[in-house]
């Protein structure tokens, strides 16, 4: 496996799921990542007919270009604006209207230096610039006149408005708009309509993959019925990157629904800031407001669905963090990619160099550990275990140690330390074994040497799917089941990549994920409500 192999399964992945995924963006923010995906998908495939040395590289600079600078940019402003900084967000909104000019990012420079302004007291002048687009009946109006709303705090108005004028169709396909529809009915004291809503709207959110609104209107739920502890959590976890002026006030808000009155409002009149003129008139509207959704009579139905909706920031906590990067601490997982850093250092001042066929590099892994089926069946057992710490070059260090980033918080978390090493370590050196198994019975005739943690990586994998399968059984977490589809898919994918890859362990990689699945299915889980 060389890097322009990989490049071009990096990059052929990549493109045709952002081509699946841009199916559900609205139809306004779709074009340009449908174009640019398609495109560089098909010079990829292109350039593999006619040159196959160079496909992965062109490609791979195309991909990087338009679709992963992008995402990296659009990650970094929305990070910025849930911090409420505005003004370093437009400038980020700048460069990625230039990269996506036809996915509905060009006007929004204006809207965030809107905000900023209005962040900053100058509110006829970020009025003005509001008001430039407020009569016009494109997304980015209807966005401009709801802020413009929520700005001067006329939730009733704003309600009124997106009633008469806003098709529901056009209402789920803009988050801005949808979240303020629902925090509006929050707000004006209209609990149940804002349940019956978010039951309404909740199954589009997950199926668009929109998280960022979805946890959001979970907050606004759990807050407005006065769930305190619900909402610390979210802050904590799927929210943690809005500053800290905006968790005080929802918890106060949290805290002013479930009753307590004097602790509110001493928290929203701790938060009071001269600088920042929106978040002053949010404290006072909600300070004159004190007795929210206290006259509510809750249907049954209502109940209900604030049950499923706690039941659900649980399961958020809990299987939320699968296939997603976590910010948990994973010292287990930090120092197992430690370990394997310094065997490799190891291996280079050894004189391991990158080129695959050397018979010197086989020479001196096979005198650090390196697992041979035949010398191992003789006793040397424990090449079961040093091999799983050795690797061929860079790249596949690399790529081992960044899935193992990628998967491990996630499993440490939900086992605790001691069921993952053992998980980890079942997985690795139980995989060596069942390739030492198999070559010696099967083809004692054909010599190999195996490295790489490879089956202890593919092992966690098997670990998550095991969690998320319980998930779904018996919690019935549709996240749980919507994580469980995407490792699915992985592990398709990780087939067919070992079919077509010289010089990887398929039986390795599949040894090491069923035992991962078979210990976690044996193991208590370490999740806490």
């Amino acid at each position: 496996m060389d890097l322009n192999h990989l490049l071009v399964w990096l990059v052929s992945i990549s493109c045709f799921s952002l081509l699946i995924r841009s199916t559900r963006l609205p139809k306004g923010e779709n074009r340009g990542w449908l174009l640019v995906s398609g495109a560089i998908l098909a010079v990829t495939a292109l350039l593999g007919w006619l040159n196959f040395a160079i496909a992965g590289w062109l490609g791979g600079s195309l991909w990087a270009i338009f679709i992963v600078v992008p995402v990296l940019i659009m990650q970094q402003m929305n990070r910025l604006i849930f911090q409420e900084r505005y003004g370093r967000a437009r400038r980020l909104a700048a460069i990625l209207r230039w990269l996506h000019p036809a996915d509905g990012y060009w006007e929004q420079p204006q809207l965030l230096q809107a905000l900023d302004l209005g962040q900053r007291g100058q509110m006829e002048r970020a009025s003005a610039i509001l008001n430039r687009y407020r009569d016009t009946t494109s997304s980015l109006g209807r966005a401009a006149k709801a802020l413009l709303y929520r700005m001067d705090n006329r939730w009733a108005e704003l309600l009124m408005w997106m009633q008469s004028s806003i098709p529901s169709e056009q209402l789920y396909q803009s988050p801005t708009l949808l979240s303020l529809y629902l925090r509006g009915l929050g707000e004006t004291g209209d609990l149940n309509g804002l349940l019956h809503e978010w039951e309404r709207w909740k199954s589009n959110l997950e199926n668009s993959g929109n998280l960022g609104t979805l946890n959001l209107v979970r907050m606004f739920v759990l807050a407005f019925s006065g769930r305190t502890e619900e909402v610390q959590r979210s802050f904590d976890r799927s929210l943690n990157n809005y500053s800290g002026n905006t968790r005080q006030f929802w918890l106060a808000t949290a805290n002013l629904a479930a009753g307590n009155r004097a602790l509110a409002e001493e928290q929203l009149l701790a938060l009071r800031d001269p600088h920042n003129i929106p978040l002053n008139n949010a404290i006072t509207w909600r300070l004159s407001h004190p007795d929210i959704n206290a006259d509510r009579v809750l249907t049954q139905t209502s109940r209900q669905i604030i049950d499923r909706t706690v039941a659900e920031s649980y399961q958020d906590d809990r299987y939320g963090g699968a296939l997603a990067f976590s910010n948990k601490k994973a010292y287990v997982t930090y120092g197992i990619i430690c370990l394997n850093l310094l065997v490799f250092a190891l291996e280079k001042r050894a004189g391991v160099s990158e080129n695959f066929g050397d018979i010197k590099n086989i020479e001196i892994l096979y005198r650090l550990g390196a697992l041979v089926p035949e010398v191992v069946w003789q006793g040397e057992w424990w090449r079961l275990l040093t091999a799983t710490f050795l690797h061929y070059g860079w790249l596949h260090l690399s790529l081992n140690m960044l899935g193992l980033y990628f998967l491990g918080a996630f499993v440490e978390s939900a086992l605790g330390i001691w069921r993952y090493l053992l998980a980890y370590l079942i997985s690795g050196v139980g995989s060596m074994l069942v390739i030492t198994l198999v070559a010696v019975v099967a083809a004692p005739q054909e010599p190999q040497i195996v490295v790489g943690a490879s089956g202890a990586i593919m092992g966690m994998i098997g670990v998550m799917a095991a969690i998320l399968l319980q998930g779904w059984r018996k919690e019935k977490s549709r996240l749980a089941a919507k994580r469980l589809r995407a490792v699915l898919f992985i592990i398709g994918l990780q087939v067919v990549f070992d079919a077509t890859t010289p010089h990887v362990s398929g039986l390795g990689h599949m040894s090491g994920l069923i035992l991962g699945f078979l210990t976690a299915s044996l193991l208590p889980l370490n999740f806490k409500k």
